[in-house]
């Protein structure tokens, strides 16, 4: 090793701490400006982003309120198309009422009940009589039981206070009905 070139470990070491002490005069120096600089910028980027999620959160509450106003609009849509296929109904039913016979009567709510039958139908709604068959929870309601009559099985369905409806697959209306049980 050539001594003019080689140091001691103590001097390297004062030698280390001596640059390490001018790198920090240094950033006190004229890293004071640098850090505010960066201060600022990261308080601008900051502020960015923020007014960028104020008008993320207005443009959202603007959906949701445009979403809700079509879904009310959908809604009243559909009520109106269904109401106003009952409205022939109600008409037939005020001309029955008007008649004086009870033939003209019976006529006028025959026909008020196949219009209104038409009108269910052109919805997809299915009258669904269960009287006969075997009781099924998923579409009738037992009411009442009453003993069940000679070659009749327990839990046949033998009289209906109401009809299931049914729209598609699934039940609109459940059926009222009495049951055969075995006494």
């Amino acid at each position: 090793m050539n001594e003019d070139t080689a140091t001691s470990a103590p001097d390297a070491l004062r030698q280390a701490q001596g640059d390490t002490a001018q790198n920090g005069a240094a950033v006190a120096d004229g890293g004071e400006g640098d850090l505010a600089a960066e201060l600022a910028a990261a308080r601008a980027k900051a502020d960015e982003n923020y007014n960028k999620f104020l008008y993320a959160m207005a443009d959202f509450e603007n959906y949701k309120k445009r979403i809700e106003r079509q879904l009310a609009e959908i809604a009243l849509a559909g009520k109106k198309s269904v109401l106003t296929k009952m409205l022939p109904v109600l008409d037939n039913l005020e001309r029955a009422v008007a008649f004086e016979d009870s033939e003209g009567l019976r006529g006028g709510l025959q026909a008020t009940l196949r219009m209104f039958e038409t009108a269910l139908a052109n919805e997809g709604v299915k009258g669904v009589s269960l009287k006969g068959q075997p009781f099924d929870p998923r579409l009738a309601e037992a009411i009442a039981t009453q003993p069940a009559p000679d070659g009749v099985e327990e839990d046949t369905v033998l009289d209906e206070a109401h009809k299931a409806y049914t729209i598609g697959d699934e039940v609109l209306r459940p059926a009222q009905v009495v049951v055969a049980k075995n006494t």
